[in-house]
């Protein structure tokens, strides 16, 4: 019979906001508390650990994921987007414009989860029907806005992409 336990941590590396990181986790680790306490990263918010909310949600190989149900040693070697990884050297995503312009946020706290299942589908999908953006951000919950305003931002979003606005 062994008496060696298995290691208490395993090295996790990734490319997160365009930039490499790395940190030694428990293996349970789950990916939202490996971004906001090992990398420090806290726009990914943690709202209801069922995946229920979706306030949690990042890119990952650009695919949202609700980050409160993967383990960080499943992102191993993936690039990883969260909301502060959206900014860029011209200034704000279109999305994270339009959010501001339509008035897409009250409180504020479903808004990273919001906005990165957004970028996606505008990805995807660069000119979506209200009805697929609604069905696109679904998986989300908002209990501030009643959607509204965050379907005509992603709306506004669209639009500046499609013109060649900032991204």
């Amino acid at each position: 019979m062994s008496t060696d336990a298995p290691p208490a941590t395993r090295p996790v590396s990734v490319t997160i906001n365009g930039a490499a990181r790395s940190a030694e986790v428990e293996p349970r680790m789950l990916l939202v508390h490996f971004i906001r306490e090992s990398l420090g990263l806290t726009g990914t918010h943690i709202g209801c650990d069922t995946t229920s909310c979706g306030a949690c949600t990042v890119l990952v190989d650009g695919v949202p994921m609700k980050s409160c149900t993967m383990f960080a040693v499943q992102a191993e070697g993936k690039e990883i987007t969260t909301v502060e990884g959206l900014k860029g050297p011209a200034g704000l995503h279109a999305v994270q414009e339009g959010f501001h312009e339509e008035h897409g946020l009250q409180c504020g706290f479903c808004t990273p989860g919001m906005m990165l299942t957004s970028v996606a589908l505008l990805e995807d999908n660069p000119n979506p029907t209200e009805e697929e953006i609604r069905w696109a951000l679904s998986g989300q919950i908002c209990r501030c806005t009643g959607y509204t305003n965050i379907v005509k931002a992603v709306q506004y979003a669209a639009k500046k992409l499609a013109d060649g606005g900032a991204s």
